[in-house]
């Protein structure tokens, strides 16, 4: 929301976040079918009296978003996917409160995956997986919307056929060139609907650095051979890169 106060241009949004909710779906054929997500909420009102004349009148008590996800959870008798949860929820408080000009959902999904048990799926048992999937929406009370969704800890490695070399050198520069090294990195990815409009990747380096433990009496103690390696992430470079078609904006 944006408004006029005493001259000055005024913003202002309010939510609730972390809201957890999981729901189950119990199909016919004894399956059941499992989400768990974490819900933020941000609210845009015209609600300038909340902060110049202590009138909350134009406000969305947050504890009443935080009821409003779990009261949607139970209407959704069919199974839906997160975007479309999410799309239920920003379009709701649009459309129910004449005071909200506009709202932002974000969740971030839990990978809950289906165990398989002597190679068949079972009917309800469930395994924490590693990647969350994410969403964000923004949904205006003119009806526009805006959806971008995403992974989040996809953590991917290699053990070989990884190099870095070629890179500027100055008098700041110790790192020396290599053509082999571990390589991995854990990945956060994110597109921009209608269709994929854009596409954006962070991939910040995890280090495998190489191990080497010299002594006085054994100077090859621990001598590195592409074999041993201490893991660590600080502090690590990082890598980010969008890619978007021109009609669109990141």
């Amino acid at each position: 929301m944006a408004g006029d106060l005493e001259g000055f241009n005024f913003e202002q949004r309010h939510g609730k976040d972390r809201v957890r909710v999981a729901r189950v779906w119990r199909a016919a054929d004894g399956r059941h079918f499992m989400v768990e997500w974490g819900v933020s909420i941000s609210l845009f009102s015209d609600c300038v009296g909340a902060y110049t004349r202590d009138d909350n009148s134009g406000i969305v008590a947050t504890d009443t978003m935080k009821n409003t996800v779990y009261a949607k959870a139970k209407e959704c008798s069919e199974q839906l996917s997160v975007e479309q949860f999410a799309i239920l929820l920003a379009k709701h408080f649009t459309s129910f409160y004449k005071e909200v000009t506009a709202a932002v959902v974000v969740i971030v999904e839990k990978p809950w995956e289906r165990v398989y048990v002597d190679g068949q799926p079972h009917e309800h048992g469930f395994k924490l997986g590693s990647e969350k999937h994410t969403t964000e929406v923004t949904v205006k009370k003119s009806g526009a919307l805006k959806l971008t969704s995403g992974i989040a800890g996809l953590s991917v490695l290699k053990t070989t056929m990884s190099g870095f070399e070629g890179f500027i050198r100055d008098e700041y520069t110790a790192l020396p060139e290599t053509r082999e090294r571990m390589l991995a990195t854990e990945v956060t990815a994110t597109w921009r609907f209608p269709d994929i409009s854009a596409v954006q990747l962070k991939m910040p380096n995890i280090h495998f650095l190489p191990v080497n433990i010299p002594t006085k009496d054994n100077p090859s103690m621990v001598k590195f051979n592409d074999d041993v390696y201490l893991p660590t992430d600080e502090p690590h470079g990082s890598i980010q890169a969008s890619l978007s078609r021109f009609w669109s904006r990141m």
